[in-house]
């Protein structure tokens, strides 16, 4: 059975790739008009022959590596709009539809009266990827019988591809850099889809089962551990590449004139890929900071095992990234506002904007010489009480503006109005230390004390508007309490 079944996949394979033109992906001479429309043509044709096989039909089966591999290559090297978007759409629903690693649950009865379910980790070995790893990343059995496929991303090649679009021009009016700025940023997407579809089962399994080495085997651990990739540079990058795009598509007023220089530019770009782009920056953000949790979940899980003795030498170790995302926008002040507007996960947001804080704040008024606490103990309460302090905010304005203690407040009160509203049980557990014990009221009251503080230090500076919508959040709490 399994046999005749092998027959009929690899029948399905030569059926499906013969639709392909002989010319190859590689060759570029193609110069006749009509030509290049055919070779697209077979391009959209393939991908709706694999589409069909292995998604639409209720029994389909997975592509081969040969199958994704042509996928994939139509993605990365393609000049059409149409085979981009394509083949980046067929990619994700493939991996959606066939999963490289997941979880499965196992119900056991325990007794007559108890039952009692487990979870198993399935990880489908010959699964094609678009990561390879060499000799500097951790060794895993398949590295051993896996050829590198054309194309793959290592962990350098991984890191130079967000190096390389944090440094990109999306305002270039060239039809050929519209388009590969487009197809760069939807690779990036899929490689990032392809790490947490990897990350995120296996981090859940390790939880339930305390078992480092499945988290170990990691793509996105292998990444990391890579010695050719240095991490605090990746981290910078991805912030860079995280605020650049939202900036370019995060507010209305992008959009505009956006819109006004479209006109301008409709004759000497692709309009299609103009139009798509400001979409395609939006979600790659989104994905960038994606990208930045699971490495944070994958560091907290790491402090776990460590504390556990279950991780080695070999594991290394690496610099928190709220850490390296607090040196960053220290030294560059100018990236402060775009990244607390682009990163909305309010957990990691309260606990960077709270370690910005801390840097300048006092010690709390409230404590003596004989509290052993420090002011990394200060809750989000005991910062909005040193701002309401005279004497301790013009210690604070003196360090840093106005306008970034405004920044920062509005941000933090966004972030702490988020997790208080949430369920226990989806983790504000794990920014007690930040959140504090203490009332929804209180927090309100001195926010709006905070902000009357800053005027009253400097009756010139003018309010911002994001604080003006905290403060009105604030009194709006207030009234109905």
């Amino acid at each position: 059975m399994e046999g005749k079944r092998r027959k009929e996949t690899k029948g399905i394979e030569e059926n499906i790739l013969a639709i392909l033109d002989t010319s190859g992906f590689g060759k570029k001479e193609i110069s006749v008009a009509q030509h290049l429309q055919n070779h697209n043509d077979d391009r959209l044709a393939f991908l709706e022959a694999v589409r069909t096989a292995s998604i639409v039909r209720e029994n389909g089966t997975a592509p081969t590596s040969k199958m994704y591999q042509a996928i994939y290559q139509i993605l990365r090297e393609e000049s059409s709009l149409d085979s981009i978007m394509s083949s980046y759409q067929l990619l994700n629903d493939l991996d959606t539809r066939f999963p490289r690693v997941y979880i499965t649950e196992k119900t056991e009865t325990e007794s007559a009266s108890a039952v009692a379910s487990t979870i198993e980790l399935v990880v489908v070995e010959e699964a094609w990827s678009p990561f390879t790893f060499g000799v500097d990343c951790p060794f895993t059995e398949k590295d051993a019988s896996r050829e590198k496929p054309p194309g793959s991303f290592d962990p350098s090649g991984f890191h130079l591809l967000i190096k390389d679009l944090s440094e990109m021009d999306s305002e270039e009016s060239n039809e050929e850099s519209q388009t590969k700025l487009l197809r760069s940023m939807l690779l990036l997407q899929y490689l990032i889809h392809v790490l947490e579809g990897d990350f995120l089962p296996r981090n859940r399994a390790y939880k339930e089962k305390v078992n480092w080495s499945l988290i170990r085997e990691s793509f996105l651990n292998r990444i990391l551990g890579s010695r050719r990739v240095p991490g605090k540079a990746l981290i910078k990058d991805c912030i860079s590449l995280m605020c650049m795009c939202h900036v370019h598509c995060g507010t209305a007023d992008d959009l505009l004139c956006f819109k006004n220089s479209s006109k301008d530019k409709s004759k000497n770009c692709n309009s299609a890929a103009a139009i798509a782009l400001p979409e395609i920056e939006k979600c790659l953000c989104t994905a960038m900071q994606k990208l930045l949790l699971m490495i944070m979940e994958l560091d907290a899980s790491k402090e776990t095992a460590d504390i556990q003795g279950l991780t080695t030498r070999a594991d290394g170790a690496r610099t928190p990234v709220p850490e390296t995302i607090l040196d960053e926008l220290s030294y560059n002040i100018e990236m402060l506002s775009p990244f607390l507007q682009a990163f909305h996960e309010p957990r990691w947001k309260l606990e960077i904007v709270m370690q910005y804080i801390r840097k300048y704040v006092a010690k709390p008024s409230m404590r003596t010489r004989r509290t052993n606490g420090s002011t990394n103990d200060a809750t989000f309460l005991d910062i909005l009480k040193s701002f309401g302090n005279g004497s301790s905010i013009k210690s604070i304005l003196k360090k840093i503006s106005a306008e970034v203690a405004q920044l920062l407040l509005a941000h933090a009160f966004q972030a702490y109005l988020s997790l208080s509203l949430k369920d226990p049980s989806e983790g504000i557990n794990d920014s007690e230390k930040n959140v504090g014990d203490c009332s929804l009221v209180e927090v309100c009251q001195y926010m709006i004390t905070a902000f009357s503080s800053l005027k009253k230090t400097n009756e010139n500076i003018a309010i911002l508007p994001f604080g003006k919508e905290a403060l009105f959040t604030a009194a709006s709490i207030l009234s109905t309490k």
